[in-house]
């Protein structure tokens, strides 16, 4: 928590880094009213604070103010690593309060962009308690539903980092930036000090950084997150995330996006048309997911349910990117569990689509780790806070199971992820676009809207495995596939889903 005097500025050089996200001429400052004291009674404090001033030409080392990036208004909190080494005083301390006050009071986002050892060892145990005010203030902001994005530059240690950027819900990371708890001098005896584990790069690999961006990217990134999560562009979808159309490619007829939202699917009307147990599964005209009607799999029950499990695991089927790409105008994935992992196999983050940003959490057919599960269940109290709906589609063939996964808890990140979609607080829409495994799929699902694509199944577990449990023979695995009832139709006649997602030209009949 202390800062580090052995930490030399970073690239950005005598320029802050905050310079290299606002527009320029854009900050409007305020705080400079506030005093600097000497609450520890440090000999020669008084002195040091003015020749930092000269130094920096800044009053403290956190400037704030009102700024737009690449347009977009935010309030910005900028460390100046010449002022005493970025370090947090009271000074500094209560002009971050007061950024994260005039964020919430304006419903604009905060934009913290660090470059800092820490706590400031002068002002002693006064300027230790500042980590309690940081997160004071970011709890107030929490509860308003104001986003908070960090940047963290070189360096970003200490108080700050384990207060103000590492408790952001979006974090950037400068490469090559030192990112850590302790400082260059505060290490254990023997550590390597050029160990990724002390940078930004190890922290975006092991999931507590979202993004790595150069300085000079810096704008266009924080500008496209704050566009998507500012209460002031974010727009307004109160009822929930609407049902995506079937995907174009060469295995899909139609292209992403015909037709209003909804269209292309059978059964109840789509997300906000009526609640769930409205209405008949399977209502409608020919083909429209009336069993022994339509396509395979949605024909009458255990029709050729072995077949739909081969085609679900088909390599041609489209998976969650392109049914994302066909739903979203912009994206922006976050990443890691801030806890230590990251799965590649899950995609967690925000889009925008007809104005409004919507949640996602996408399975890509591979098996979901703990760390997924806990980013789900990390995006999913993001977007509470931020009043966002979610979409998820899911696509697995079950969560991780070997030893390392059970070492790193995957039966608590399920159980939690199933506790966090039961009590959230905004609209979940689900669709099982490929693959439906046991826990490790359901875990994703909406208990009261969950859709299924033409192409997916869902099953308490593979067909095989289920055959192993019963001690079956393997030939027997496609009589069992139909005993697990796993087919859309099968599961829209026992009012599991709530209708059958299909391409235009299979739901014009």
């Amino acid at each position: 928590m202390a800062a580090d005097p052995a930490a030399a500025p970073g690239p950005a050089g005598a320029r802050a880094l905050y310079h290299a996200v606002a527009d320029a001429g854009s900050l409007g400052r305020f705080g400079e009213e506030i005093e600097a004291g000497n609450p520890s009674g440090w000999p020669g404090y008084e002195e040091q604070l003015r020749w930092a001033r000269n130094a920096a030409g800044a009053q403290h080392a956190v400037t704030t103010g009102v700024a737009t990036v690449a347009g977009e208004p935010c309030v910005i909190v900028g460390f100046d690593f010449s002022f005493l080494g970025g370090s947090l005083g009271v000074a500094e301390g209560a002009r971050i309060a007061r950024a994260f006050a005039v964020a919430t009071a304006k419903r604009l986002p905060i934009v913290c962009v660090a470059a800092s050892g820490g706590s400031r060892m002068q002002e002693g145990t006064s300027a230790l308690v500042q980590m309690q005010v940081v997160a004071a203030a970011i709890a107030g902001a929490r509860q308003a539903g104001i986003p908070h994005i960090a940047v963290a530059g070189d360096p970003t240690t200490g108080g700050v980092w384990s207060s103000l950027v590492a408790g952001a819900d979006v974090l950037i990371g400068v490469p090559g930036a030192r990112v850590s708890f302790s400082g260059s001098r505060t290490r254990p005896a023997g550590a390597d000090p050029e160990s990724a584990d002390y940078l930004a790069d190890g922290k975006w690999a092991r999931g507590s950084v979202d993004v790595l961006s150069p300085a000079h990217r810096l704008r266009g990134e924080v500008a496209a997150i704050v566009r998507l999560l500012s209460p002031q562009s974010r727009g307004d979808i109160p009822d929930g995330a609407p049902l995506p159309a079937w995907p174009a490619g060469p295995d899909g007829e139609g292209s992403p996006g015909e037709g209003g939202p909804g269209e292309g699917a059978s059964g109840e009307g789509g997300p906000g048309e009526g609640g769930p147990g409205e209405g008949t599964p399977g209502e409608g005209t020919p083909g429209e997911g009336t069993p022994g009607e339509g396509t395979p799999g949605e024909g009458g029950p255990g029709e050729d349910a072995w077949a739909q499990v081969i085609g679900a695991r088909s390599p041609r089927r489209a998976r969650a990117d392109r049914w994302l790409a066909g739903y979203f105008e912009q994206t922006f994935d976050i990443r890691g569990d801030r806890c230590g992992g990251v799965d590649a196999g899950l995609r967690c983050g925000f889009g925008r689509r007809d104005g409004g940003t919507i949640a996602y959490i996408a399975q890509t057919g591979q098996r979901t780790t703990p760390a997924g599960f806990r980013t789900a269940t990390r995006l999913l109290a993001l977007a509470t806070r931020l009043g966002r709906p979610v979409l998820t589609l899911i696509d697995t063939p079950g969560a991780a199971a070997a030893p390392s996964d059970e070492a790193a808890g995957v039966g608590t990140a399920i159980a939690e992820l199933f506790i966090a979609v039961a009590s959230c607080q905004v609209p979940i829409t689900s669709v099982v676009i490929g693959e439906g495994v046991s826990g490790g799929a359901l875990a994703l699902a909406s208990p009261t809207d969950l859709w299924m694509a033409r192409d997916g199944y869902l099953a308490v577990t593979a067909p095989e495995l289920a055959a192993s449990i019963l001690k079956l023979p393997a030939d027997e695995v496609p009589q069992v596939a139909a005993r697990l009832r796993l087919t859309p139709a099968e599961l829209m006649s026992r009012g599991i889903i709530r209708g059958i997602v299909r391409p235009p030209a299979a739901s014009a009949g």
